[in-house]
């Protein structure tokens, strides 16, 4: 709790004019931080790893668009809760119907769920193989870790943020290294980039599934309430500050998870697309690293997977438990929550389900679920009787709109190519 009452008393300084300087910037620093842990989950592994070893660098543009929109959306997410003081799923509770109060907690849950599925069977799969063990196994470490660092929630903000920002850089830095050891061709990279290519139907299901990995709605959802209750906000210039802080925090820590995320594309390229362009699974890419890269590039890669799977998962049950209490106003013990979002992946498992598709599928659900939280952001944003003077003006309202348009067209066109529509533009 000291750690968390100084940051709060830091801030309240800064807020009050009392402390000054550039350092006192990173008092704000926490929410995007810990929400960019989303953006960088074990889902992100497998859809990115099936995009380069495929495609090699045509899919990149999708990993900056998805990033983009990523932004806007977090910003947003984040202002909703310094202005209003209550976090998306309370904000729906309090001003929509009752029924679709009921369905948008229940799309949520599944969304949670799914994402669980992904956090949790990545750390697994990568515990599983750094001790050469059973998945089974695997996943019960899991569980254990995340349980554990869950506990310092109850310490307050800060020891969270500190933790899950260590995290982060630990896989950033996994990643930076990955950059060096793999012989990327930068020219294509630029051109995939910005060149937007789609070449077949498969494309599309991993470019789907990569905006599923990557804007995801319990982030959404999560985002506006790490933002509550941080700093002491008497007026409006107050907000006005610390809603400058989160836009600058947003845009540095998303932006580094999107280059991760093409990182992990173009390592994924230039290892696999020229001879293995088939692999696709997790387990497969990194048995496949030592013999191609070497053992250190197979090695950066199991740690920062499995730093992702626990961290990922431990957010994801931050925001589960979020969503919950925020649509019925229902508290259940963090252990009962991380208890009930194992159960979809203990049960991939038993079946014999493929872990790696289980992955990919469960981020295509995410991709699917994603309107929800992002219609009734821009909804409650956009409405001064909610935000007043911090309202969005017509130019971000038409990009917040234009992205989830962007999101909600994909989503059409993959159910109607999961039901065997013909798609025109698209080769099977």
């Amino acid at each position: 709790m000291i750690s968390t009452e100084r940051t709060r008393q830091g801030m309240n300084a800064v807020l009050s004019g009392e402390r000054r300087g550039f350092g006192s910037r990173f008092l704000f620093v926490g929410p995007a931080v810990v929400a960019s842990i989303a953006y960088v989950d074990p889902g992100n592994y497998a859809t990115n790893i099936q995009a380069g070893a495929g495609y090699g660098y045509l899919l990149l543009w999708v990993v900056l668009l998805a990033n983009l929109i990523a932004m806007l959306f977090q910003s947003l997410s984040a202002r909703l809760g310094i202005v209003t003081g209550k976090n998306l799923a309370e904000m729906s509770r309090d001003n929509f119907p009752r029924p679709i109060v009921w369905v948008m907690w229940a799309v949520s849950e599944v969304a949670a769920m799914a994402t669980d599925l992904a956090e949790f069977l990545g750390g697994a799969i990568g515990l599983a193989l750094l001790f050469n063990l059973p998945l089974i196994w695997g996943m019960l470490v899991t569980a254990i870790v995340t349980y554990g660092i869950l506990i310092f929630e109850s310490k307050g903000f800060r020891p969270m943020e500190l933790i899950i920002g260590t995290m982060v850089a630990i896989i950033s830095l996994c990643y930076l290294i990955e950059v060096f050891i793999a012989p990327i061709d930068w020219s294509s990279a630029a051109i995939g980039l910005v060149n937007p290519n789609l070449p077949d139907a498969n494309a599309l299901t991993i470019a789907v599934g990569i905006i599923g990995a990557t804007v995801m709605p319990h982030a959404v959802y999560l985002h506006s309430g790490l933002t509550q209750n941080r700093a002491e906000i008497r007026q409006d210039m107050d907000r006005r500050k610390v809603l400058r802080f989160s836009n600058i925090e947003v845009v540095l820590a998303l932006a580094i998870a999107g280059m991760v995320n093409m990182a992990m594309v173009m390592m994924a390229a230039s290892a696999f697309h020229q001879g293995y362009s088939n692999v696709a699974e997790i387990e497969t890419a990194y048995y496949m690293l030592t013999p191609l890269l070497g053992s250190a590039a197979a090695a950066v890669f199991l740690v920062s997977l499995i730093t992702s799977g626990v961290s990922s998962s431990v957010v994801g049950t931050m925001a589960g438990q979020m969503i919950m209490q925020g649509f019925l106003h229902f508290y259940v013990p963090i252990w009962i929550r991380r208890l009930v979002t194992m159960v979809p992946a203990f049960a991939v498992v038993a079946t014999g389900y493929n872990a790696t598709d289980a992955l990919v599928m469960s981020q295509v659900v995410l991709s699917i679920a994603l309107p929800v939280p992002m219609v009734a952001l821009i909804i409650f944003s956009s409405r001064r009787g909610i935000m007043g003077a911090f309202a969005i003006g017509p130019v971000t309202r038409v990009l917040a709109i234009l992205g989830a348009t962007i999101v909600l067209s994909l989503n059409f066109i993959l159910l109607a190519q999961t039901f065997g529509l013909p798609i025109p533009f698209l080769v099977n």
